[in-house]
């Protein structure tokens, strides 16, 4: 028998390039969604607007009402909301909670996108019934959630778990942050963008198959890569390969620090490459510390573009019912 909701949510996932919005219930059950393309500005009123109508088209698929408003963005949140700084996004120390509060008449929720993806799986999809687990998204950027002792680690200012900002080369590739060598800068969808880009420039000749489906240079994204890859290119596999071990050479020392029982992998890129996955089983096992993986299992995110939606709309919902409890 399928259990009746008291309770719907909107979940939010804003990414560097995608937005996402669906209503969910309490059971972590998808009843609609819609996806968008951000606006190419990038201009935080615009965003907001896109939001709005991807909230009302959500709203008038199931002619249902949401209680309250969960979002997951690529940023550093703090704890009154505020985006302190999204690097593919352009924003600074911009009020996002205030604002959308300004819009609507609801209790909202601000958290960092891979943090609601991980609540996410913890609650509905691959974590449920884990203790200590490492959710690891890569998409646009790298970003990550830790839950230890069935609880989340949020950190000092409520940046916990910034793991595509965890230095792999030093003095190595600018990263979109102040820092050079993140393992974002290799591995994030913009990272293996740009060295696409630059293999695709050093030999123009095996190139030639690449650039053919998309015509230029410039068109080059991760996704294309994915595609590419799977047509078996010789340029796509190579940057497959280095991308997996810059990659796993990242979650070698992710799982070295927090002795995980499992590490969930998601995100744009996973989605489009799942063969990234097994190249890093393979690495991890034989260079992270046998203690460290002798219980360690590495899986792919069960939600997977879902995940952020799903999970920032259950926080939001224990937002609300906290606020009921409460009072």
């Amino acid at each position: 028998m399928n259990k009746t909701s008291k309770f719907n949510t909107i979940g939010i996932d804003l990414g560097g390039t995608k937005l996402n919005v669906g209503l969910v219930d309490e059971y972590g059950r998808l009843l609609s969604n819609h996806k968008s393309l951000v606006h190419p500005s990038k201009e935080p009123n615009t965003v907001i607007s896109e939001i709005l109508e991807g909230i009302d088209i959500c709203l008038n698929k199931t002619n249902q009402e949401a209680q309250a408003i969960g979002i997951g963005i690529a940023a550093q949140v703090d704890q009154k909301g505020i985006v302190r700084s999204s690097p593919n996004l352009g924003w600074n120390n911009f009020s996002l909670k205030k604002k959308l509060e300004e819009k609507l008449n609801l209790p909202i929720f601000v958290t960092n996108d891979v943090r609601a993806a991980t609540w996410g799986e913890w609650k509905f999809g691959s974590g449920r019934g884990i203790s200590d687990l490492i959710v690891l998204f890569i998409g646009t950027g790298i970003g990550g959630g830790i839950i230890s002792g069935d609880q989340p680690i949020f950190g000092c200012n409520n940046i916990a778990g910034e793991l595509g900002h965890i230095t792999l080369v030093y003095n190595g590739r600018k990263c979109r942050c102040p820092n050079k060598g993140c393992l974002e800068a290799y591995a994030g969808g913009w990272g293996i963008a740009e060295r696409a880009k630059e293999a695709i420039q050093a030999n123009p000749t095996k190139g030639k198959k690449l650039l053919s489906l998309v015509g230029s240079v410039e068109k080059i994204t991760a996704e294309v890569i994915g595609k590419a890859y799977a047509q078996r290119d010789f340029i796509a596999i190579k940057l497959v390969e280095e991308t997996g071990k810059y990659l796993a050479s990242g979650v070698v020392s992710i799982v070295n620090v927090f002795n995980p029982c499992c590490l969930i992998l998601g995100g744009g890129v996973i989605e489009g490459i799942p063969d990234l996955i097994q190249i890093v089983k393979k690495f991890v096992r034989s260079n992270a510390l046998e203690v460290s993986v002798s219980e360690l299992e590495i899986i792919k995110s069960a939600l997977g573009h879902n995940a952020a939606v799903i999970g920032s709309a259950n926080l939001a919902l224990n937002l609300l019912t906290k606020g009921k409890t409460e009072k």
